[in-house]
This record gives C-alpha cells, sequence and structure tokens, in this order.
C-alpha cells in the first residue's frame, strides 16, 4: 500500500477484497490524499452488489473482473482522458436510484462504517472484536450494530449473519 502513497501514478486499479483491508477505506484514504488521481475499481463482485457504494466513496469508475478485456481498456482509456466510466448496468442501477428504488438491498442504504460492522458481524465477530478492529469503543461500535438493526429490520446478530449469507456478502468480507 506504501506504494500508493511513495510514487507518482496516473491510474490505480483498485480491488475491493485487499487482505487485511476494506477496499472502501482505502479508496476514501486514498481521495484524502490524492483526490485527482483517478481509481477504477476492479472487482469480482457483481456490479448490484457495490459499484454505487464505490461510486459514492469516490471511485472513478467500476468494473467487474469478468467484464471482456476490451472494455477495461475502454475504462482506463476513457479514465486517463479525465472521464468517469461505468457500464450501461450500473447506468440503470443509478438512474433507479434516483427514484429511490424500494427493491434495493437494505444494505446499500447502510453508512459505510455500518456495513463494515454488518459484515464483520456476519463474519461472527464480537462486538468487543470489532472494536479492536476498527479502533473504536465497543459502545461506539453498538451504536453502529443498533443504526444497522434499526435500517435493515434485522433484530439481533443471528439475523445479521445469515442475512450476510443470503445476500452473498461473505465473500467481501476482509481477512
Amino acid at each position: 500500500m506504501s506504494a500508493i502513497w511513495n510514487q507518482t501514478w496516473d491510474l490505480v486499479l483498485l480491488d475491493l477484497s485487499i487482505p487485511g483491508k476494506n477496499g472502501l477505506e482505502l479508496l476514501k484514504e486514498i481521495r484524502e490524499q490524492r483526490p485527482k488521481l483517478p481509481v477504477l475499481i476492479l472487482s469480482m463482485h457483481p456490479e448490484e452488489q457495490f459499484s454505487t457504494r464505490a461510486l459514492r466513496a469516490g471511485a472513478s469508475g467500476y468494473l467487474s473482473k469478468s467484464a471482456p478485456s476490451d472494455t477495461l481498456l475502454e475504462a482506463i482509456r476513457q479514465l486517463m482522458r479525465g472521464g468517469k466510466f461505468i457500464t450501461s448496468k450500473v447506468a440503470e442501477m443509478l438512474a433507479n436510484n434516483l427514484t429511490e428504488d424500494s427493491s434495493q438491498p437494505v444494505h446499500e442504504r447502510l453508512s459505510d462504517r455500518e456495513l463494515n460492522v454488518l459484515l464483520s458481524i456476519g463474519r461472527g465477530q464480537s462486538v468487543g472484536d470489532i472494536a479492536r478492529t476498527l479502533n473504536l469503543s465497543v459502545k461506539t461500535v453498538s451504536t453502529y450494530r443498533a443504526r444497522v438493526r434499526v435500517k435493515t429490520g434485522l433484530r439481533n446478530n443471528a439475523e445479521m449473519v445469515q442475512y450476510v449469507i443470503r445476500n452473498n456478502l461473505v465473500e467481501w468480507l476482509p481477512n
């Protein structure tokens, strides 16, 4: 990760699943330190899972690793010209979000920190473990957990674990 800060880059290709690190958190760090540096999220996760969240966090584009190589080249060229890149599928999702589509998964309504807490609970971590990992107090993590319950309607940790598994969010969990 230090290479991002110690060298000059024209473009960053970033995966959301980085061992020991949350890709969205790293994206936010890049945005704070190098706001003009284009960041293309190239992820194994389908666009419908994290593209809108990544774009809101400051990504210049989002592309699934399963996309054809010519689409990747098109995305890189677009970002190098100073533009943004999204697929037609992501554009449709963004347009649907403008009308507050109620079919949107409830985890999309969570803040990044709330999502982090939900995913950590989904991994089976205790509130204390989450607090240590995120460098927060147990009380703060409990507050985030309570917000997750209110926003999602999930009543307890067991339902949160089931939700994470049912929505295929398990693979996205950082180590």
